[in-house]
């Protein structure tokens, strides 16, 4: 019988190892001990530290370590069946033939390691700078900036989140003055970097 499913939510973690991998397309797949379900197709991948790409999952299945494909292999990015269980047996010092593992499949649709610095957001939708200011600049922005960009992840949009939070439209330049505020930091802090860097 499969164990009870794990959720996932916008984002998903990576070693810092396969960072290089992820950008450059050898590795399209990672595999996660039991049973891993997504709420989302579109995610951000972060690796080292940082926000590396926003990806879409392409598919998701589960298997048991003893089914594990050279196949399943290639597409995690691994010469083998054999280097792959090897290194799941690294990170997940429990695991066995048996363990239930999810592959979840996926493409890069924007890289950030290099955005753009021609575009006012970098290239980068709003929500998504919203989404990644709140997981590493809660130190950095005060309760209200907070409040304004978790809106923004649950409405998507600039003009949805001030007409709910402040009732006009009139005030979209308080939004946007904290967008920009947010992906300022971020580039000061290293976690994102403009193409001219």
């Amino acid at each position: 019988m499969k164990e009870k499913p794990r959720f996932l939510g916008r984002h998903l973690m990576v070693k810092g190892k396969y960072v290089s991998d992820i950008l450059e397309g050898r590795k399209k797949a990672t595999i996660r001990k039991g049973i891993v379900k997504p709420k989302y197709r579109e995610m951000i991948i972060h690796g080292g530290g940082r926000p590396i790409a926003k990806i879409f999952i392409e598919r998701v299945y589960h298997r048991r370590v003893r089914d594990l494909s050279n196949e399943d292999a290639l597409k995690d990015g691994f010469s083998s069946r054999e280097e792959l269980i090897e290194e799941l047996k690294k990170v997940y010092k429990d695991i066995n033939e048996e363990s239930w593992v999810t592959i979840i499949e996926f493409r890069v649709v924007q890289r950030m390691d290099h955005l753009s610095s021609h575009d006012p957001y970098m290239g980068l939708s709003p929500v998504d700078i919203a989404r990644i200011a709140l997981r590493y600049l809660s130190d950095e922005l005060n309760d209200m900036e907070k409040k304004i960009l978790l809106d923004l992840t649950r409405t998507n949009s600039i003009r949805a989140t001030t007409l709910r939070l402040y009732g006009s439209l009139n005030k979209r330049f308080v939004v946007r003055r904290i967008l920009k505020k947010a992906l300022t930091l971020l580039i000061e802090k290293g976690y994102l970097k403009k193409e001219d860097d």
